[in-house]
């Protein structure tokens, strides 16, 4: 059985973490605040005392960090992953990041030939505790196909998008699409409002039709404010940041609304609540 290593304890590093043990790995894990992989009791974890010890112990590594500037503290350097890897590792981008960046890294792992994929997750905290993550892949598809087994432990879906860094695209692109979700139904249920209809009804409805995990995720968080928080207004607004880089100068017009309503939810004091405080 493949030893994994875990870079990054958030929500999904650390429930990630958990599910590899609950499947009998044994896991190698690295954290920025120590008192969080202590907080881990389990006879199959090791808790080492950098990225670079953790690649060179596991034979997958994962890295789940915030962003740009914490993924690059975690893989450049003395102590990174570069710095353990080595052409038998294979090492996988889980964190949602810019696609300048991604690209840069990608290109230096294959200039070592070293093998990585990007594989972005979905599904929130939820799908991270009880092993139901849905996989977002770019990179080498065989490469993905032989460790479907090993993803099993983790996800429900492993869906593949196309060569590397097709996975971190398509993230951007499906956390735009979810934000203005959001949005939308948030500005719905405002003209539902000013019309004196039941809101509760009307939320109802649109959680049936359009439906889907995010229409059902958002009216219940219209009731009642999620604890603990899925996914907060931070990441969300910069991972519609990060899309609006992408998109470059395409005329994106609803993500710039999007981006621009969770903006405002930041300036508000709100980063830190449930990215459906857009709503409130």
């Amino acid at each position: 059985m493949k030893k994994i290593g875990i870079i990054g304890l958030g929500i999904m590093g650390k429930g990630m973490t958990l599910n590899f043990l609950k499947n009998g790995y044994e896991v190698f894990v690295w954290n920025r605040t120590k008192s969080v992989s202590e907080s881990i009791d389990h006879e199959k974890l090791t808790i080492c005392s950098s990225p670079k010890e953790v690649t060179e112990q596991a034979d997958i590594i994962f890295e789940v960090t915030a962003n740009d500037e914490s993924s690059e503290a975690v893989w450049y350097g003395e102590s990174g992953i570069l710095a353990g890897a080595s052409t038998e590792k294979v090492l996988i981008v889980s964190s949602t990041l810019s696609i300048d960046y991604t690209d840069k890294l990608i290109k230096e792992c294959e200039r070592n030939n070293f093998k990585i994929l990007d594989i972005p997750l979905t599904g929130g905290r939820v799908g991270a505790e009880t092993g139901n993550l849905t996989l977002l892949c770019g990179g080498d598809e065989k490469l993905v196909n032989d460790l479907k087994p090993t993803f099993e432990a983790i996800a429900a879906n492993v869906f593949y998008f196309g060569p590397s860094g097709s996975g971190m695209r398509y993230k951007l692109i499906l956390n735009f699409v979810q934000g203005t979700h959001i949005v939308a139904f948030g500005q719905a249920m405002r003209i539902a409002k000013d019309q004196g209809m039941d809101l509760e009804k009307v939320g109802n409805g649109l959680a049936f039709r359009p439906g889907g995990v995010i229409t059902e995720i958002t009216n219940k968080s219209y009731f009642n404010e999620p604890n603990p928080v899925t996914f907060s207004v931070e990441w969300i607004t910069k991972d519609l940041e990060y899309a609006k880089k992408m998109a470059k100068d395409l005329d994106v017009n609803v993500l710039d609304a999007t981006l621009e309503k969770y903006r405002e939810t930041v300036d508000r004091g709100l980063k830190d609540k449930d990215w459906t405080a857009v709503n409130n």
